[in-house]
């Protein structure tokens, strides 16, 4: 195993295996990443390396006879039948990247599959996918949302489960409700940092986006709830900026903290075996610090990162361009307004009248209208991309605020769609299929920015996946 000098150099670290899955492995995880992004063959490789390699089951790819992928057309005419297409589309890829993963593994390291609770037929895809690929995984991961039953799925497949949670207080939620029924197949906990970690975040509501915390006394909560509630003493993987493990030397061996291992997102996008575009991984190497924005434009109602591009600046406008409306008037909508083609009249605040003038002058003539009692001003371009997109929605989201669908009976969430949101399958798969970086969204960790000056990725280098885990055993 690898070893480093602490910070000051006045002792040496040993990354010692750990437990996970039913067998000891190197205490280093791939973080899974979502729609093709995570895949069989990145997490074969990490797995191969001694680790644990987390394929995606969130719109995974499948292939023809020739290897090619094969495009997610839908042909359903409606978002019912477009849902069913969707979830028969993830099951299937989810199987292939299995087996893809559990050959280049090689019988080394653990392989795990990765899912969104709050995706579209999240369990429908689990079960699917674990009964078609039996014993080629290992574990299963699963945040954005609450999992009640994760636990139920795993034990039923005799699998080990890690929920993600960003609090000591999510993880109580989940034991007391459901997982102290099956702590025998509870694996480990994710913590995952919401100011630091990649794509979605699990920030509460009273907590400040803008005012970040250390992580060492959050995960610390979380071991001592863990064991207050007597939970087994499993990995805690620590998820979200990590980089360097020199850099978290005491977080080993860490009696307050008990096992931990370390979870990699953003560093496994540069290697050889990740699938994502050239033009991608080229963008990630010019980053620089402050261009990941956490923000709150997503469907899911979530917090995320992503990198700053032309695609979320056009969402800040979006957002800009928007002024408060009210159907009759009152003290503070005084002022009428007529807008669509039939000139309808609403009434708005008489200082937002210029305001609009000037954004009507820009070429921003279309408005739409938000749940939010709200008018946004956009193009004629963009108001038909937008409402094309909510029409043509495939229930990716077990709730969607961009179309307002719903997996539930009534089939939709009871509010208006959301034009300031997007549709985030179509970005997604866009991205990571060879679409225009600067317009589509690129999940990255708040950390992306180190790829800039980090001497293992100098001169352009993109190592292996277990050139880049060797290092990492190093400090480096």
């Amino acid at each position: 195993m690898g070893h480093w000098d602490q910070a000051k150099g006045s002792s040496v670290k040993r990354l010692n295996p750990l437990k996970i899955s039913g067998r000891e492995v190197l205490p280093l995880v791939e973080g899974g990443k979502g729609v093709a992004v995570s895949n069989g063959q990145s997490s074969g490789a990490w797995a191969a390396a001694g680790g644990v390699g987390t394929f995606s089951a969130v719109n995974a790819d499948s292939y023809d006879d020739a290897g090619n992928i094969l495009p997610q057309i839908y042909k359903g005419k409606t978002r019912r039948e477009r849902h069913e297409e969707l979830v028969a589309f993830g099951i299937q890829g989810g199987i292939t990247q299995a087996r893809i993963a559990h050959e280049m593994a090689g019988g080394a390291g653990r392989v795990h599959m990765n899912v969104l609770w709050e995706m579209g037929g999240a369990e429908r895809v689990l079960l699917g996918v674990l009964e078609g690929a039996r014993g080629l995984i290992h574990g299963i991961t699963c945040g954005a949302g609450m999992p009640y039953r994760l636990g139920e799925l795993a034990e039923r497949f005799r699998v080990s489960y890690y929920p993600i949670v960003s609090s000591a207080r999510a993880f109580n939620a989940l034991w007391k409700r459901s997982y102290r029924k099956t702590a025998d197949w509870l694996g480990g906990v994710v913590y995952e940092d919401p100011w630091l970690a990649g794509g979605h975040n699990g920030l509460s509501n009273s907590e400040n986006p803008r005012e970040p915390q250390s992580p060492y006394p959050r995960v610390a909560a979380l071991r001592k709830s863990m064991r207050e509630a007597g939970s087994p003493e499993v990995p805690i993987f620590m998820a979200g900026g990590v980089w360097y493990l020199r850099e978290w030397a005491d977080w080993i061996d860490n009696p307050d903290l008990g096992p931990i291992a370390f979870q990699f997102g953003t560093r496994p996008l540069l290697t050889r075996e990740s699938p994502i575009p050239e033009s991608w991984k080229q963008r990630l190497l010019r980053l620089a610090k402050g261009d990941v924005l956490l923000h709150r434009f997503s469907p899911t109602g979530f917090y995320s990162s992503a990198v700053r591009n032309a695609f979320l600046d056009d969402l800040e406008a979006r957002s800009a361009r928007q002024v408060p409306y009210a159907s009759e008037p009152d003290e503070t909508h005084n002022a009428a307004l007529a807008v669509g083609a039939r000139g309808r009249q609403v009434f708005v605040p008489e200082s937002a009248l210029d305001m609009i003038k000037d954004w009507m002058a820009e070429g921003h003539t279309e408005v739409l209208r938000t749940p939010d009692s709200t008018l946004i001003y956009v193009t004629p371009a963009k108001a038909r991309e937008i409402l094309a997109d909510q029409i043509n929605c495939m229930g990716c989201l077990s709730a969607c605020a961009f179309s307002n669908w719903s997996q539930g009976d009534e089939g939709n969430t009871g509010r208006r769609a959301d034009p300031r949101s997007f549709c985030i399958q179509k970005t997604l798969q866009n991205i990571a299929h060879g679409g225009d970086i600067e317009n589509e969204l690129m999940f990255a960790g708040h950390n992306a920015y180190r790829f800039a000056t980090d001497p293992f990725f100098a001169n352009g280098r993109v190592p292996s996946v277990g050139e880049l885990v060797a290092r990492i055993e190093t400090g480096d």
